[in-house]
């Protein structure tokens, strides 16, 4: 069987619950690690589907890995092996899809609620209406043509988008409490003293952490079982 790959723009921001529900499901993946200068592969045949992460840096940053994945992304939709991406993934994917990827006015950091796009988003959600999700995001993309809208929510509209069996999140549902600890520590100076709006202080977030984590796990879980129905053996 053929592996997933899976992109790394930072070494803080890997494959997390993604990485770990491949494993429980015995799906083969491996880490493309452009942070570390990996180069980015050649042809989207080579494997399963295609996973993104997070980064710090913008879809829009002149940076030596961006038009070679964008490229790899294109084939990958004509090729028909399954995309998803994470925050910046789901940036990346849109903009490879000929979307607009811009500043927002109004990032959002910590635990904000979400609600769904139904009928679209049920087959990917299990039904949820809505839930709380993981954000840390300054930039947003528009939706791509012939894309469905699969969550919303009053800061940012577009906050998943589906094209058939590929899908581009711009909140992160990978979450573990390792990567929310290293990221509240890397980006201390990012967080808010008191919670404003659409960011929350570093003691919001922790509070309740375990069980916000928990209750996404499952969140993550539906949506990468319905991501891996489509992948190409």
């Amino acid at each position: 069987m053929k592996p997933v790959a899976i992109f790394r723009f930072s070494p803080t921001e890997g494959p997390g619950r993604f990485g770990d529900w491949l494993d429980a499901q015995y799906i083969a993946w491996t880490v493309i690690a452009l942070d570390r200068g990996d180069a980015v592969p050649a042809d989207a045949r080579a494997f399963a589907g295609i996973g993104m992460m997070g980064g710090p840096m913008s879809a829009n940053d002149d940076l030596p890995w961006n038009a070679p994945l964008l490229y790899l992304l294109r084939n990958a939709v004509a090729d028909d092996v399954p995309v998803i991406g994470h925050c910046l993934g789901g940036q990346l994917f849109a903009k490879a899809l000929g979307a607009q990827v811009s500043q927002t006015t109004t990032p959002e950091i910590g635990w904000i609620e979400v609600e769904a796009e139904l009928p679209a988003a049920t087959a990917w959600l299990g039904g949820r209406p809505r839930f709380t999700t993981f954000q840390w995001h300054y930039d947003v993309f528009s939706l791509p043509s012939g894309a469905e809208r699969l969550l919303t929510n009053a800061f940012n509209p577009n906050q998943a988008f589906a094209l058939g069996k590929h899908i581009g999140l711009q909140c992160h549902i990978e979450m573990t409490r390792d990567m929310v600890e290293t990221w509240c520590r890397t980006g201390a100076r990012e967080l808010p003293s008191q919670t404003t709006g659409a960011q929350q202080s570093r003691a919001d977030i922790f509070r309740d952490a375990d069980a916000r984590l928990a209750e996404l796990a499952r969140v993550a879980d539906d949506v990468y079982a319905h991501w891996a129905q489509g992948l190409a053996y």
